[in-house]
């Protein structure tokens, strides 16, 4: 195809010299030994050293696991003896036993008199058959009773008072003084029930008034003046004359 481009029979790269062809092995094994082998001889057995940013990306060598269990310790058979613990000897005359005795022997017969002697624990005066510990000062027939508890002092009755009611009832009244029911009130048709808490002395005479239920100033005024002339008798509770509370109560209404 060259010869017809060229319109030529001749080919001058085709035949060459001996000594071209000499010149191009040398230059092409020069370029190969300055590519290839003197790079190759450079290299060495050490790797490049690792990068800090490359280490976050390798992962820690795992622990070792633990080593596993011991086998557990081989089961006896049922028939097999057990090894029994022995039991630990206890000392002391009262110490409770820890087995069961083989056999029960007969207590021994007490060489004593039952009479005459007296029991473990007793005390001086005891009797035969007596409670176990025996009664302090022994057991006496025909004691006397003992004498009625004293009266209490008049220090323990001037503690206060005692409210009437339950066991104790109010004495006698000597005096009873009705209110007088007020014209104002009347006029006004003022009614109601008044309650009254009255103490009454040692001698049986009204002390103090206190309203425990108001219905109108002037009703109580009236049932207040009524009951402090009011007298008892006087109360005696174990031989003293003592003080008491009561109650009173007082209905006004408009008389008809």
């Amino acid at each position: 195809m060259f010869d017809i481009i060229t319109d030529t029979g001749e080919r001058p790269l085709r035949e060459r010299s001996l000594g071209s062809k000499l010149v191009a092995m040398v230059a092409h094994a020069t370029v190969v030994l300055v590519l290839v082998v003197i790079p190759l001889l450079g290299v060495t057995n050490q790797l490049p050293p690792v990068e800090p940013t490359m280490m976050a990306f390798v992962a820690a060598v795992p622990a070792a696991p633990p080593p596993p269990p011991p086998p557990p310790p081989p089961r006896l058979p049922a028939t097999a003896a057990r090894p029994v613990a022995e039991p630990v000897p206890t000392t002391g005359r009262l110490a409770a036993p820890i087995e069961a005795p083989r056999e029960v022997q007969p207590e021994p017969a007490s060489t004593r008199d039952e009479s005459t002697a007296g029991v473990l624990g007793g005390v001086e005066g005891g009797v035969p058959g007596g409670v176990v510990g025996g009664i302090v000062g022994g057991i006496v027939s025909n004691v006397p009773p003992p004498p009625p508890p004293p009266p209490p002092s008049p220090a323990m009755v001037a503690r206060g008072p005692v409210r009437i009611g339950g066991q104790i009832t109010a004495p006698a009244l000597v005096r009873r003084v009705e209110p007088t029911y007020p014209e104002v009130a009347a006029l006004a048709q003022v009614t109601g029930v008044v309650i009254l808490e009255a103490t009454v002395g040692a001698d049986g005479c009204v002390e103090s008034v206190k309203v425990l239920r108001s219905r109108h100033p002037l009703l109580d005024k009236a049932a207040h003046e009524a009951v402090m002339q009011w007298q008892y008798s006087p109360l005696v509770l174990n031989g003293i004359p003592t003080p008491f509370v009561l109650t009173v109560t007082f209905t006004f209404s408009v008389p008809k």
